[in-house]
C-alpha cells in the first residue's frame, strides 16, 4: 500500500513533465514558423503583400502570446514582428503599433531578460533609436544605446545584437566603431533554420559596412 500510494504522485509528476515537455516543444515549433514567415515577409516581399503578410503574422504572433502567456520567447517575437510592421507602414499611423511593440519587448523582459540570447534587448534598443523622439514619439538615442549595450552583453558575438548596435554607431557617426561591430556581425555564426534570414542580415550588413568605410 505504501508503495502503490508513493508511486501515484510520482505518476503524477513524471506526467506533468511529459506535458510540459510537449507544450515546449509546441512553443518551439511555432516560433520556428514564425521567423521563417517574417523572414519571407521582410526579406523577400515588399509593399501591399509584405504589409498583408505581416498584418496575418502579427495576428498569430498574438495569438501565441496568449497560448504562451509566461514565456518571453512568445512576446519577443511578437514585439519584432510589431516593429517591422510598424516601419513597412511608414509614418504617424505606425507610432501605436510601435508602442505595441515596446509593450510586448518589455514583457518579455519583464518575463526572463535573457531569453533568445537577450534579443528583447537588441529589438528594443532599436526601436526606440527609429522612432521619432518627444513631442511624436518615444525615441531615446541615450534609452537606445543602453539597450543595444545590454544586448551586446548578453549576445556578443550574435549577428543581429552586432549589426543594429553597429547600425546605431554608423547613425550616430561613429564609423570606426560602427565599422567594428559591422565586420563582428559578418563573422557570426550562421543559426541553423536561419539560413534566409542570415543571408539577407549578411546583405543589410555589407551595405552598412561600405558606407562605414
Amino acid at each position: 500500500m505504501l508503495r502503490l500510494r508513493f508511486m501515484r504522485p510520482l505518476a503524477a509528476a513524471c506526467l506533468l513533465l511529459h506535458v510540459a515537455g510537449a507544450r515546449a516543444d509546441d512553443l518551439a515549433t511555432a516560433i520556428a514558423d514564425l521567423q521563417q514567415r517574417w523572414a519571407v515577409a521582410n526579406y523577400e516581399l515588399r509593399d501591399k503583400p509584405r504589409v498583408a503578410a505581416l498584418d496575418v503574422l502579427t495576428e498569430d504572433a498574438e495569438s501565441l502570446t496568449r497560448q504562451y502567456p509566461q514565456r518571453a520567447e512568445a512576446w519577443i517575437w511578437c514585439g519584432i514582428i510589431r516593429s517591422t510592421l510598424a516601419g513597412a507602414r511608414g509614418g504617424l499611423g505606425a507610432l501605436g503599433i510601435a508602442k505595441a511593440a515596446r509593450r510586448d519587448l518589455e514583457q518579455a523582459i519583464a518575463l526572463d531578460p535573457t531569453a533568445l540570447d537577450g534579443s528583447a534587448y537588441t529589438s528594443l534598443g532599436t526601436l526606440y533609436h527609429k522612432v521619432p523622439g518627444w513631442p511624436v514619439g518615444f525615441g531615446d538615442d541615450d534609452k537606445a544605446e543602453q539597450l543595444l549595450r545590454k544586448a551586446l552583453e548578453l549576445n556578443p558575438n550574435g549577428i543581429d545584437a552586432n549589426y543594429f548596435y553597429g547600425e546605431f554607431a554608423l547613425d550616430q557617426g561613429h564609423r570606426a566603431e560602427a565599422a567594428q561591430y559591422l565586420t563582428r556581425a559578418s563573422a557570426a555564426t550562421p543559426r541553423p533554420g536561419r539560413e534566409l534570414a542570415d543571408r539577407g542580415r549578411q546583405q543589410e550588413i555589407a551595405a552598412l559596412l561600405a558606407k562605414a568605410k
